[in-house]
């Protein structure tokens, strides 16, 4: 861990709100983070994400990977050139399809990763530097979770 990324319970009142804390979030994290994205689908961890890739200038690179298992983002953070390594977990079924993408090598270098849906698989628990767990609480409303 490079930097201090923020901690706490935050309470986002728009997508624009979300990707601003994110962002907050963002400007304490450098290569060899990785960080848990846990929430229900529609909470808006792919917004958080976006927030993430534009502290590191790659924002306009940024796809949802959720029909691939990952995404690699060229960038720069605190000057310095940063690989923003994007993953969603959803689709995958058991640990075997982790080990058989390498997914443990991803995490082992000098990266910064984010992991959707990285609670599904309880194995990765010790690889996470922090976890953000987003969750609706109105129309609008979510409730962000960062420890």
């Amino acid at each position: 861990m490079t930097g201090q990324p923020m901690r706490g319970e935050y309470l986002s009142r728009s997508a624009a709100e979300t990707r601003e804390y994110a962002r907050r979030f963002a400007s304490g994290l450098g290569p060899g983070d990785v960080v848990c994205l846990t929430g229900q689908l529609g909470a808006g961890k792919t917004e958080f994400m976006r927030g993430i890739a534009e502290v590191c200038g790659c924002d306009e690179q940024l796809s949802s990977p959720t029909f691939s298992l990952m995404n690699i983002y060229e960038g720069v953070l605190r000057g310095r050139p940063v690989e923003l390594h994007h993953f969603d977990l959803y689709r995958l079924e058991s640990e075997k399809e982790l080990d058989a993408a390498g997914f443990d090598d991803y995490l082992s270098g000098p990266f910064l990763s984010v992991v959707e849906w990285g609670d599904r698989f309880a194995s990765l628990d010790r690889r996470y530097t922090c976890r953000v767990t987003l969750e609706i609480t109105g129309d609008e409303q979510r409730k962000i979770v960062i420890s």
